[in-house]
């Protein structure tokens, strides 16, 4: 009898994956028919601090589209020092239209890149040991992000199969692709110095907030934060954007990092006259390409 049991679900799961909603045929949804497909959790507390904190997106939806049933988690920008979940809801929009699953998540702010890093491990498993509250495929997750989140995103993705990184996900958490827009990959130190160096105040304050205390650091620790640290070939995909007039981190951290990517699993879009963040045309185009990226993840 457990034998039949067995058989009959993977013969359902085969079915189920072969006839998978396809995310980039999929039609966009209205406002009116997301407000009936979303139940929206705000303000979801993962830890102690008031910065921990997350909105969580519930679909009605989301396991129609079988084996493409992602948990889309989303890290905002702003130099780990600015910003918040809601002001870079124009990165979650397109998810929302099509009735995934999605989390967007705050971090803590002003107190460097190992902590902020942290709290995405942190909140990944205060999703997976309260699951039965959200229901959400952790089986599945694509973490994203737009410059900072995007390198917070990236770095934990192609950290977990590394016995030396400090921050391990739970049993029961599967990363299984990375979204980055105009985040860092490699060169912390440039970064560092061009934010450090800058003339603007509150760029130096960003700068050096970076890594407390208030120096330069060496290239040894920035080496634990940097992706290409990590990155080998049982990483999962990337799907990486960025401009090449981006004078926040710049083309040149990413000389050494894109000839290592893979031609069969990864996807890089780079534009020379783009800068730092996308603008609304590149953005949707982007997107396009996104879905088409998910629609091939195995």
């Amino acid at each position: 009898m457990k034998t039949k049991t067995l058989s009959l679900i993977l013969i359902l799961s085969v079915f189920q994956s072969a006839f998978s909603q396809k995310l980039s045929d999929s039609n966009d949804k209205s406002i009116d028919e997301r407000a009936n497909t979303y139940q929206v959790l705000e303000d979801v507390s993962y830890g102690s601090d008031p910065e921990q904190n997350m909105d969580i997106y519930l679909s009605q939806e989301a396991k129609s589209f079988g084996s493409s049933n992602f948990t889309i988690v989303f890290l905002h920008g702003g130099g780990y020092y600015f910003s918040d979940k809601s002001q870079e809801e124009r990165y979650i929009e397109p998810y929302l239209k099509k009735g995934l699953n999605v989390v967007n998540l705050n971090y803590r702010l002003k107190r460097g890149i190992p902590i902020a890093t942290s709290d995405l491990t942190y909140a990944l498993n205060f999703l997976q040991a309260n699951n039965s509250q959200f229901d959400l495929n952790l089986d599945n997750v694509i973490v994203t992000g737009f410059s900072a989140g995007a390198h917070i995103a990236t770095n934990v993705a192609f950290a977990q199969n590394n016995p030396e990184y400090p921050y391990k996900l739970n049993d029961g958490i599967q990363i299984v692709a990375v979204i980055n827009f105009a985040g860092p990959v490699d060169g912390l130190d440039v970064v560092e110095r061009i934010f450090s160096e800058h003339e603007n105040e509150q760029y130096q304050a960003v700068g050096k907030a970076l890594f407390p205390p208030e120096e330069y650091e060496s290239k040894e620790n920035l080496a634990v934060f940097e992706p290409i640290t990590y990155f080998d070939k049982n990483d999962p995909p990337i799907f990486l954007w960025h401009g090449g007039q981006d004078d926040q981190i710049p083309p040149v951290t990413f000389e050494k990092f894109v000839p290592l990517l893979r031609k069969d699993k990864d996807i890089r879009i780079f534009i020379p006259e783009a800068r730092h963040s996308p603008t609304k045309e590149e953005l949707e185009k982007a997107y396009i390409v996104t879905f088409r990226f998910l629609d091939d993840i195995k």
